[in-house]
């Protein structure tokens, strides 16, 4: 990361160098001929253009012998210095690398400006995946990944991308780790995702962090080092094919509902903040069921109890969050409503 910034520097200084020394060949042949031959500004001005470019038109006035040796001098030193500053500004220009560099800057002002977003560290199969579902809430999001073989030229276009690796300092506080709402981390190796968690940890002690987990024994580490729920995608893999011998109908159900694609019935979880209607109100009569007909299936209370199939009677608390099952509008609705609108 810290030699991709090093070579955008050089990158962007050999521009800049470039246009100064073509500003600056201009601006000395401009007072040379005022100095030497007495003109006025317009007339070294266009003097020294016709000699830069080598185009040999005739000059506004005839030249003294001091402004012939001058006029040698600009040749021989001031034409070359042009060529080789517009040779080196359309290389640069042509090879994409100034586009490069000002689309990342581009990327790094669209990150300054997130908030309660999330970073998601590993751009590898899994990676990919977790961004797609991310985008299609859509949530906004922040990718890392170290391998650039792993990014392709749409998925720049498409996400907000840093390269680099994701348990340095920098590289986390660029992508807004102190501003950030989540985490996951799915690059190759537990260790790797050890090292990032103990990071982000460190960074933002608020952080909700989600770690992937590849070996035995490499869960407790992971909490340990400060992830709040670690995952296996293996154990779940096998819980799943088992599930789908044991009970495929319910396997199909939670497939259906959970999947961002489908537009007839939904699984979803909403909070309810602080000042929204249905704080304090008991669930046969928050309408939830009757007039949205959505189905409440658990509501996770905020001390972290876990109620299954509440009872009608139950009061909804803020910072409640109600696991509903219902169609998208329904759900927009019921959102709505938790956010006090």
């Amino acid at each position: 990361m810290e030699l991709k910034k090093i070579n955008d520097l050089n990158t962007a200084k050999m521009f800049w160098l470039s246009l100064l020394l073509i500003v600056l060949v201009i601006v000395a042949g401009t007072i040379g001929y005022s100095m030497v031959e007495g003109w006025d500004f317009v007339d070294s001005l266009y003097m020294t253009l016709i000699m830069l470019t080598t185009i040999g038109y005739g000059g506004a006035h005839s030249l003294t012998h001091d402004g012939e040796i001058f006029t040698m001098f600009l040749i021989v030193f001031g034409v070359g210095t042009v060529a080789y500053s517009i040779r080196n500004a359309t290389r640069l220009m042509l090879e994409g690398e100034l586009t490069e560099i000002f689309g990342r800057r581009k990327v790094e002002q669209k990150i300054k400006q997130l908030k309660d977003h999330y970073i998601v560290c590993g751009f590898g199969r899994m990676g990919r995946l977790i961004a797609k579902e991310l985008a299609s809430k859509p949530v906004p999001f922040v990718v890392i990944e170290k391998n650039s073989s792993y990014i392709s030229e749409t998925d720049w276009d498409k996400y907000l991308i840093i390269q680099g690796d994701a348990d340095k300092d920098d590289v986390l506080l660029e992508a807004g780790v102190m501003r950030a709402k989540g985490l996951i981390t799915v690059v190759s190796t537990d260790a790797d995702n050890l090292y990032i968690v103990l990071t982000a940890r460190g960074l933002n002690p608020e952080l909700f962090i989600v770690a992937r987990s590849g070996e035995d024994g490499s869960e407790k580490k992971l909490i340990r080092a400060g992830a709040s729920k670690v995952i296996s995608p293996y154990l779940i893999g096998a819980d799943r094919m088992a599930q789908a011998v044991l009970r495929p109908a319910v396997v199909d159900f939670l497939e259906f509902a959970t999947k961002s694609e489908n537009l007839e019935l939904r699984l979803e979880e909403v909070t309810i903040c602080p000042g929204s209607k249905l704080a304090g109100v008991a669930l046969k009569d928050s309408g939830i069921r009757l007039d949205l007909g959505i189905i409440v299936v658990a509501i996770k209370r905020s001390s972290g109890n876990m109620e299954f199939n509440p009872d009608p009677d139950s009061i909804l608390e803020a910072n409640d969050c109600l696991i509903a099952l219902g169609q998208p509008e329904q759900m927009k609705v019921l959102e709505g409503l938790t956010l006090g609108r």
